[in-house]
């Protein structure tokens, strides 16, 4: 075990507005809240994992370590801030760190969710999260972002964006008591590609995520 107590949380609703009853939709054979809590069960370094649902008709639904928490149905409101379900859960389990993860990114890595644990407790950084890096001409308020007009580059040279993707954050309840952030000041930025990166917001997600999990699932010869 740790010296640090690592707890991971993720929080899950089922009245989901874009995707409807996605996160107990079968993906792969399985529901999709059930992709993010068995890969966060490989994670060496994590303590212990939550659910973190005012519905316990997923409690059936979770893998045996995994552990039910019920919150207020007040946090399933459409204009709840992630902010108001940190609070909650960071009132109700204490840790020195947290990790935060979703059900949308069904196929970040537990290699990748590990790396970044062990950066955090090197105490060489202060948190961590997951992104995707884009190496391409972005604009952003109307003007490019990483490229000049007058001088555009070659795809290859020009400076990436990193995109922060919902599969993971890592803090210390300290940063999250003291500061309300779940990013730090030196924060290590775990880069994902795609797939791992790939985050279900949107019914074309989800049908890209059922691409994907049937291609992994196919015989090999």
């Amino acid at each position: 075990m740790n010296p640090m107590k690592t707890v991971a949380f993720v929080p899950i609703r089922l009245n989901s507005q874009r995707v409807e009853g996605k996160n107990l939709r079968q993906l792969g054979g399985k529901p999709l809240l059930r992709h993010i809590l068995d890969t966060l069960q490989q994670c060496d370094r994590i303590d212990e994992i939550y659910v973190y649902c005012s519905d316990e008709q997923i409690k059936p639904l979770l893998p045996e370590k995994v552990r039910f928490l019920r919150r207020s149905e007040a946090l399933d409101r459409d204009t709840t801030l992630g902010r108001e379900i940190y609070d909650a859960f960071t009132a109700e389990v204490e840790a020195d760190l947290y990790v935060l993860a979703h059900a949308t990114s069904p196929f970040i890595r537990p290699q990748t969710i590990d790396g970044a644990l062990e950066k955090v407790l090197s105490g060489e950084y202060d948190s961590a999260f997951s992104a995707e890096r884009i190496q391409t001409f972005a604009w952003y308020e109307g003007r490019p972002l990483n490229y000049s007009l007058d001088d555009i580059p070659r795809t290859q040279t020009i400076e990436p964006v990193y995109v922060e993707t919902s599969a993971f954050f890592i803090f210390p309840r300290t940063l999250w008591l003291h500061r309300h952030r779940r990013i730090g000041e030196k924060p290590y930025m775990a880069v994902v590609d795609r797939i791992e990166g790939l985050d279900i917001d949107y019914p074309e997600d989800f049908a890209i995520a059922e691409t994907i999990a049937a291609t992994r699932l196919a015989p090999t010869e």
